[in-house]
């Protein structure tokens, strides 16, 4: 027996909370109530101490009182499926019917695996007429007396949000049940949670290869890809469920964001209409179609989306910040106090409030109102920080391995290596530092592709990474001593392949993914003649950018004026090394020289990539094209100087950037 260690034991509360349940276990309700209360005094958002006083309270028959505290506890806790089972026995109490099967199916929503509420229901369906539904719910019953018990627990933690708890039952079950299909697709959905793609995609494509009629694995399986971005293969899947139900919604409409990954932007748009025949007032439908209209250029549309989505329900975020995400939208002063007085609300969720935050910081800049602009940025961050496991010290670390395994000496020993093709030119750096401009001036060329912000170098790394998750001890870029010249021929002829679904057939292709400044060693061994250039900005201008910039995904260092900052280090940094490394393969560009002088620096550009000058690189704005990125209108308007010094206007409060920034700052 091992002794447990001070990590493992039992805090204070979690001892008073098992000796409550004893006193429940025992029917003793009048004495753990107050035991329960008094605790919750304490811990007032403690999700079981108020699960615990609810159920006292309604044993005890004080049913108005639970269902006042179940009301608390989902404030605090939603997704947790057995506040709700809680609730229809309230209603079951008081004999109301229909609120009770409301509730018992918001439980069962969350956590399938709730076989009282599924009793619960097959008896209220019953009495109130509803056969199908009982016998619906029977099924129900049935296929979940036929899991395991370590897959039920496991499945009930999991849907209550204890991934960790879930995962510690479910992987050494699967050691001895490995072809249990529920078990694998549990571990893959709690992989998917916490964005560790390669497991999850592994395990569901056993799952629907063993299973191949299991509808809900196969759609675990196509959001999956969806979020690897193998659009194609996500398509396929979800063409496949369609088939067997044509009108699921879910399906439908993840049909259609897979459309927008694979760049068919049109196609997504009409699909998309489709779905608001049924529901025409559907908030993250209209969200979705005012996107793809904004990255189609149709702006006057889409603000009328957007706005149409923000009065599609109450506090709705995300329409009032992508509004705001035009960059060339000005808010009206009625939009200013309704995104005042949301933000304010005690029922606005997180999230909403998050994107209230960043979009109200860009309306009162846009004032010149910059003490309470900079006031809600800085809200907004820390509320996206408060939620974000990002850490500088790793990437710093990765700097350091980058340095010492792609030395002078490696890559000279591996000249000549990897896949010839000259067809991608990778623009690199920082987000906000003029990378979408770069794309739109080579996008206007008759000989250019441009695509997007692709995925797939970061899952060649991923690849090479193999299943190793430890932040401290990375294969990656160690592995690469291990690589043959063949090994990188495929991954650059691999890299070919899957980028070829966003291509029409010109000769050269742009793959904008900023991130890949880390990954130049890689991308020089996969494919040695592909052009790299690097956009980069003056720092206090980019780093404070980033920090007005609420990123849909990742990007997760913008957050903290620190963290951005150390990250502006070490791609300084590694830059540096690369330059040093493989001097002249990667070409710099400077954003406030792209403005100052357009034409010049259009030339060098082209002359580095092997591009004949063409005047419409210099008119990019007047090309038609599809922009994701936060800078898609910029892009779309003639050059100018205006937004080069913005950041002076909050110079005030930048004092700690500057001084992470140091020497770097001119």
């Amino acid at each position: 027996m091992t002794d447990t260690t001070a990590a493992d034991a039992p805090s204070p509360v979690e001892l008073e909370i098992q000796r409550i349940r004893g006193l429940m276990e025992k029917g003793q309700f009048a004495e753990a109530l107050p035991a329960a209360e008094s605790l919750a005094a304490t811990v007032p958002q403690n999700r079981d101490v108020l699960y615990l006083v609810a159920v006292c309270q309604r044993y005890l028959h004080r049913i108005a009182d639970a269902l006042t505290t179940l009301g608390e506890l989902e404030k605090s806790h939603p997704r947790f499926s057995l506040l709700y089972q809680e609730r229809g026995h309230c209603y079951v109490a008081q004999r109301d019917a229909p609120n009770a099967i409301h509730a018992y199916q918001q439980a069962v929503n969350r956590n399938p695996a709730l076989v009282s509420s599924w009793t619960k229901l097959v008896t209220l369906y019953r009495m109130t007429g509803q056969q199908d539904n009982a016998q619906t719910a029977a099924a129900h019953i049935e296929v979940t007396s036929k899991l395991a018990p370590e897959v039920l627990t496991a499945t009930g933690l999991f849907a209550d949000g204890d991934r960790t708890a879930a995962e510690r039952i479910i992987r050494p079950y699967l050691l001895r049940k490995p072809d249990d299909v529920e078990a694998m697709r549990l571990l893959a959905r709690i992989a998917l949670e916490l964005d560790v793609l390669d497991d999850a995609d592994l395990l569901l494509a056993s799952v629907v290869e063993l299973a191949p009629d299991y509808r809900a694995a196969r759609y675990d399986y196509a959001r999956t890809l969806l979020k690897r971005h193998k659009h194609a293969a996500g398509v396929e899947q979800l063409e496949i469920l369609l088939k067997a139900e044509p009108d699921n919604r879910t399906y439908r409409t993840s049909y259609a964001t897979a459309w927008v990954g694979m760049g068919d932007h049109e196609k997504a748009l009409t699909l998309y209409r489709d779905l608001l025949v049924d529901a025409p007032r559907a908030p993250d439908i209209l969200l979705s179609i005012a996107h793809t209209l904004k990255t189609l250029g149709r702006q006057p549309e889409a603000i009328d989306a957007y706005r149409e989505a923000a009065a599609s329900r109450p506090h709705f975020g995300d329409a009032y910040w992508s509004l705001a995400n035009l960059k060339t939208y000005r808010f009206t002063p009625d939009e200013i106090a309704a995104m005042q007085a949301s933000e304010a609300s005690a029922e606005i969720q997180t999230d909403d409030r998050l994107h209230m935050c960043f979009a109200l910081g860009k309306g009162f800049e846009d004032l010149g109102d910059y003490a309470r602009s900079f006031e809600y940025y800085e809200r907004g961050n820390a509320l996206k920080k408060s939620d974000s496991p990002y850490r500088a010290e790793f990437v710093e670390q990765n700097t350091t391995e980058q340095k010492n395994v792609c030395s002078e000496s490696f890559f000279a020993a591996r000249r000549g290596w990897g896949c010839q093709d000259a067809d991608p030119i990778f623009i690199v750096g920082l987000p906000r530092a003029g990378s979408t401009l770069l794309e739109q001036i080579l996008a206007s060329h008759s000989q250019v592709e441009g695509t997007m912000e692709l995925a797939d170098i970061a899952t060649a790394v991923v690849e090479l990474e193999g299943h190793n998750k430890d932040n401290v001890h990375r294969v990656y870029p160690k592995v690469l001593e291990t690589l043959e010249d063949a090994d990188f021929r495929r991954l650059g002829e691999k890299y070919l392949a899957d980028t070829r679904v966003y291509r029409s057939g010109k000769a050269f292709f742009i793959d904008k993914m900023p991130n890949n400044f880390r990954h130049i060693g890689l991308i020089h061994l996969m494919l040695p003649n592909a052009k790299i250039i690097d956009a980069r900005r003056e720092p206090m201008a980019c780093c404070f950018s980033n920090f007005k910039q609420l990123f849909a995904s990742g990007q997760d260092f913008t957050y903290s004026i620190e963290d951005i900052a150390r990250y502006y280090r070490t791609y300084i940094e590694l830059m540096d090394h690369w330059e040093s490394v493989l001097p002249g393969r990667v070409l710099r560009v400077q954003h406030e020289d792209v403005v100052d002088n357009l034409e010049t620096n259009v030339r060098r550009i082209l002359d580095y990539c092997g591009l004949p000058f063409e005047p419409g690189c210099v008119e990019f704005h007047k090309t038609k094209r599809s922009v994701r990125t936060a800078s898609s209108e910029q892009v779309r308007q003639p050059i100018f100087r205006d937004g080069l010094d913005q950041w002076r206007n909050f110079e005030p409060w930048l004092s700690p950037l500057k001084s992470h920034l140091g020497e770097l700052v001119p």
